[in-house]
């Protein structure tokens, strides 16, 4: 009976010797395993980490007395809400979004007037805020059309909205003070010049209210800047009216400032599209557009009435500091005027949704009759651009 139970106690001491072996080697080899699955703290360093933003931008902004009025209110206040309605989602787009405006907003004093010195109601300042839009270049021909007093309330009024404002300031310490905007870790500089004032002078004592386009200056300006941001953005107000192409100076003068340190080149003023061009310099891609066309205005033609929303696509390797742009595309709009209730009224359409609104009898305020219009703005915008851009191609 002893001997039985000794050899009982013995089996039962070698099954727990074994089970102890078993479980030890589980403990040795569960590090080495779980260490195939993860990758070493080097390899997760080496993935690249992308910031990834997007920048809209529409052309000038004209207020004629036709656009004035077609805000004016029972009770003598304004209101522009129709301006933008069918374009605020692409407008809303971007992380940021600016656009031109040709207006002095001076005040109801000197009256509100279009061309051609304008002068527009402080509503408009509300509308562009509403519709999205976050930056108003204020650099362009019309800019002292209420003089040096009217271009400094214009300021107030734009900035009092939550509107940032860049090419004209109050003083020295704001025009040297760049506008630089940090959008999701990526910062994004803008700089702002046009070719003159309509002949209207700048106040001696204030040389510094209005950056002309200078060449010197800009490459200066772009020197200054490129070293505090990722993305350096020009606005430039230049060219000739009604042109479809661009002058050879212009050409020039914007690779200069493309192989200067610009990444982009936005051009205002000749109040129809022009050519866009992607310029290749050192291992990256730059853009250039040399008029965006009007966004809204009272114009009279097809060609006057065109603009776009452009939409540009950037990604920032934050490990390494490369900023890289990544598309530029762009919707076709139409400045549209129309009756509303036996009232004259203005509004921005992106031109393929509202072809298919057409279509399916859904726009309110336009018919079959109207197809041929939109479809030569869609024809005539898609030849003068051509292809968007993208860097990696689908």
């Amino acid at each position: 009976m002893f001997k039985r139970n000794f050899i009982v106690i013995c089996l039962i001491c070698l099954g727990c010797l074994a089970s102890m072996f078993i479980y030890r080697e589980i403990q040795v080899q569960t590090p080495a395993m779980h260490g195939q699955e993860d990758l070493p703290v080097a390899d997760t360093e080496k993935v690249p980490k992308i910031q990834t933003i997007t920048l809209t931008a529409a052309g000038d902004c004209l207020m004629h007395g036709s656009q004035i009025r077609s805000g004016l209110q029972p009770d003598g206040s304004y209101c522009f809400e129709h301006f933008f309605v069918d374009v605020k989602d692409l407008i809303n787009e971007g992380d940021y979004s600016s656009t031109d405006f040709e207006a002095a907003l001076a005040g109801p004093e000197t009256g509100y007037t279009g061309y051609p010195t304008f002068n527009s109601p402080d509503a408009t300042a509300t509308t562009f805020k509403e519709a999205g839009f976050d930056l108003i270049v204020t650099a362009n021909n019309h800019s002292l059309d209420r003089g040096y007093k009217g271009a400094i309330r214009t300021l107030d009024v734009l900035q009092g909205v939550g509107l940032d404002t860049v090419g004209t300031y109050r003083n020295k310490e704001e025009a040297q003070s760049f506008l630089i905007k940090d959008i999701k870790g990526v910062k994004v500089g803008y700089l702002a010049y046009s070719y003159g004032t309509n002949g209207l002078p700048v106040p001696d004592e204030h040389p510094e209210f209005f950056n002309f386009l200078d060449r010197d200056k800009i490459l200066a300006d772009i020197e200054a800047l490129r070293p505090q941001v990722d993305v350096l953005i020009l606005v430039l107000h230049w060219g000739q009216e009604y042109q479809p192409r661009p002058t050879r100076e212009q050409v020039t003068m914007a690779h200069e400032f493309l192989n200067a340190g610009a990444d982009i080149i936005l051009g205002n003023h000749p109040h129809v599209v022009q050519t866009m061009e992607i310029v290749k310099v050192g291992n990256k891609d730059k853009f250039v557009i040399y008029s965006m066309g009007n966004f809204i205005s009272a114009q009279h033609g097809q060609e006057r009435n065109s603009g776009i929303v452009l939409k540009m696509k950037f990604s920032k390797n934050l490990n390494s500091g490369e900023t890289l742009l990544d598309e530029v595309s762009y919707t076709p709009t139409y400045s549209h005027p129309y009756y509303d209730q036996g009232k004259l009224k203005y509004r921005v359409i992106p031109v393929e949704a509202g072809i298919e609104r057409i279509k399916q009898g859904q726009d309110p305020f336009m018919n079959e009759k109207d197809l041929p219009v939109l479809e030569a703005v869609l024809q005539s915008t898609r030849s003068q651009l051509g292809e968007p851009y993208y860097r990696i191609k689908n």
